[in-house]
């Protein structure tokens, strides 16, 4: 899905002290499954998913997404990825306070609000979310029962790949690894990215891809014990 040929993004090129926030990376991603991208903060595993997201343009290399690069991508074209294709959960939820969790689901919806509210109940259910808890604005909700609506809304036009920024590290353990399973489910048919410097909710992941000063120091496949 994702062919990374020597990518490289430059803050603060026109000064003296450039910093490499990736610097020449080399790697290919598959079209389902968890890959984690684990380091410390500063990394530089944020704008490596800007880069793959569309959301920042590399200073050098390519990004290739279903065989076509994104240098030869309008900014029209970027747009429609990411309304397509491309869905985002972080670590804030920024959820709209004023909507309801439904609202806030169906709020960037592709179809039309009676098929987007029967698709976002469903969706809300699944994630254990109460029909009644559905019409309450995010103050009303808790922190794990935000994250998830927030995950609901990235989820809502079926996207073919969801970045998730440090979804869980405002969240206590058991909303965690509820907001894990969650993305281990969705990981089955879609590529899920998960940026993250807590290994301890990568143990469902299909690939931990670590970094160290813009670049890639270990790119490993998980080897599952058979139930």
């Amino acid at each position: 899905m994702f062919e990374i040929s020597d990518l490289t993004l430059i803050y603060d090129i026109e000064k003296e002290d450039k910093v490499y926030a990736v610097n020449n990376v080399n790697i290919k991603l598959p079209n389902k499954g968890i890959v984690g991208l684990m380091g410390p903060s500063g990394c530089g595993k944020s704008s490596l998913m800007y880069c793959l997201s569309t959301l920042k343009e590399a200073t050098s290399g390519e990004v290739v997404y279903n065989k076509k690069p994104f240098s030869s991508c309008t900014r029209k074209e970027k747009e429609v990825l990411r309304r397509n294709d491309f869905g985002f959960v972080f670590q804030r939820h920024f959820l709209v306070s004023y909507m309801s969790a439904m609202d806030n689901v169906i709020v960037a919806a592709n179809e039309d609000k009676s098929s987007a509210l029967t698709k976002g109940e469903k969706i809300l259910e699944g994630f254990g979310i109460k029909k009644n808890d559905m019409k309450k604005r995010p103050s009303k909700l808790s922190g794990g029962q935000r994250q998830r609506v927030a995950i609901a809304r990235a989820m809502i036009n079926s996207p073919k790949v969801l970045f998730a920024d440090e979804p869980t590290a405002s969240l206590d353990h058991k909303s965690a690894f509820l907001v894990m399973d969650i993305l281990k489910e969705y990981a089955k048919d879609h590529l899920v990215i998960v940026i993250t410097h807590d290994e301890t909710i990568l143990k469902d992941a299909d690939r931990i891809i670590k970094m160290w000063d813009g670049e890639i120091s270990s790119d490993d496949e998980v080897v599952k014990e058979e139930s």
